[in-house]
């Protein structure tokens, strides 16, 4: 994920503002097949959208010039102006590497062949798409559920080694016994974990995590490398031990919480989350959902964590969770597991992003939502810098009260 960061982020501040031409992406390797036409939904223009950036951004993608995206949804106002999915034959597209072991396969079998087309990128026969580190965000919302309800007591400066008690744990020093709940929360735990390597590189921490069976005790061995709080690293296995810490402190499943607590609450009924070979729950990139479900949550986060009046996550921990903590570099600050990206004079865009093209994009002054599925997974991607670029220009300023009446 940090590759695309640096990539491309400094350009992408300016963009609302600019609508610079962008170079067209490399074709797909294989031919999208058109899907039934976008369901009818509230015409863009009636919440201030020009329908031609739409148009180009579909064109785009269905052509193949923005490859492999599998849905695009935007929503402004609490109401769809476009909701697609395009399909893709992921079978022949990674027919190869589902059948070669490395670094995405490294077992041949089950749920971490990321080329296996039964589980990825959708789970069997459902429209679940896998989100991959969007899973890390809906993580801290499930954390910020539990603290709201009284579920989880303990502050977010207790030390991560406290759940460790009475645990063997290697590279044990006066930095990790000082590591917080808030220090994972961060991406600023000091462990030695350098994610900014390709997902489909050996060397990737994340990818020896998921090949080995005890991902927790995999990631809390790591030696420090910095003193916590000091130095932004984005680490997959910053989350996975939040589920683990998750469990101990509620002593609820995470994923039992997020269907009593969040799914069910949102309505939402179609879901998977996969779990590790000792079935801790994959907070670091497991969880699957319908793009129309993701979306929903950056709804609850637009209106303060309020879902038809029923309070379902405190206003305190989304100011927390989408207020810069530290800055993720290239122009990127990082919250509680959401990326902010500062744009115009001082508006933050709330953003979780998953592996493969996985987007989900708030716009909080706009009241302006944006969620994309994909699964480009051997090159790096970053379709939201082309959804800003095509769309940002074409949203008008609008008094979403007015669209209400």
């Amino acid at each position: 994920m940090r590759r695309i960061v640096r990539a491309a982020a400094a350009a992408v501040a300016t963009l609302w503002f600019v609508a610079a031409p962008c170079a067209p992406a490399p074709p797909g390797p294989s031919a999208v097949v058109p899907s039934s036409p976008a369901a009818s939904h509230l015409a863009p223009a009636s919440v201030g959208i020009d329908a031609a950036s739409l148009k180009t951004l579909d064109h785009r993608i269905e052509t193949g010039e923005l490859p492999l995206i599998d849905s695009l949804l935007v929503m402004r106002c609490d109401r769809t102006v476009f909701n697609r999915s395009y399909v893709h034959d992921y079978a022949r597209q990674y027919a190869k590497e589902a059948h070669s072991k490395g670094p995405l396969n490294a077992r041949l079998t089950g749920p971490y062949n990321y080329f296996d087309p039964t589980i990825h990128p959708y789970y069997h026969d459902t429209r679940a798409h896998s989100l991959q580190s969007i899973s890390k965000t809906v993580t801290s919302v499930l954390i910020g559920i539990a603290i709201t309800r009284g579920d989880f007591k303990s502050p977010l400066s207790t030390p991560v080694m406290r759940y460790f008690d009475g645990h063997p744990v290697k590279n044990l020093d006066d930095r990790k016994r000082h590591m917080t709940i808030e220090n994972l929360l961060t991406m600023a735990s000091g462990l030695d974990w350098n994610e900014d390597v390709a997902y489909d590189d050996p060397s990737n921490p994340s990818d020896l995590m998921e090949a080995s069976d005890d991902w927790v005790q995999f990631v809390i061995d790591r030696p420090m490398i910095a003193s916590p709080g000091t130095v932004f690293e984005y680490s997959s296995g910053d989350a996975e031990l939040l589920a683990y810490i998750f469990q101990k402190e509620t002593h609820i499943d995470i994923e039992e919480y997020a269907n009593a607590y969040l799914f069910q609450p949102l309505g939402i009924h179609t879901w998977h989350w996969k779990r590790s070979p000792l079935g801790v729950v994959d907070t670091e990139g497991g969880l699957y959902l319908r793009t129309e479900d993701l979306a929903k949550i950056g709804e609850l986060y637009l209106h303060g964590g309020e879902w038809y009046g029923k309070r379902i996550v405190s206003a305190d921990w989304i100011h927390a969770s989408v207020s810069p903590h530290i800055d993720a570099r290239e122009g990127f600050k990082y919250g509680y597991l959401w990326w902010l990206l500062p744009y115009g004079q001082h508006e933050l865009a709330w953003i979780a992003r998953g592996f493969g093209g996985q987007r989900l994009i708030v716009f909080p002054d706009e009241h302006l939502i944006v969620t994309s599925t994909a699964w480009h997974i051997l090159k790096d991607a970053s379709i939201e810098f082309d959804v800003v670029k095509e769309l940002l220009p074409g949203v008008h300023p609008f008094d979403c009260a007015s669209e209400a009446h």
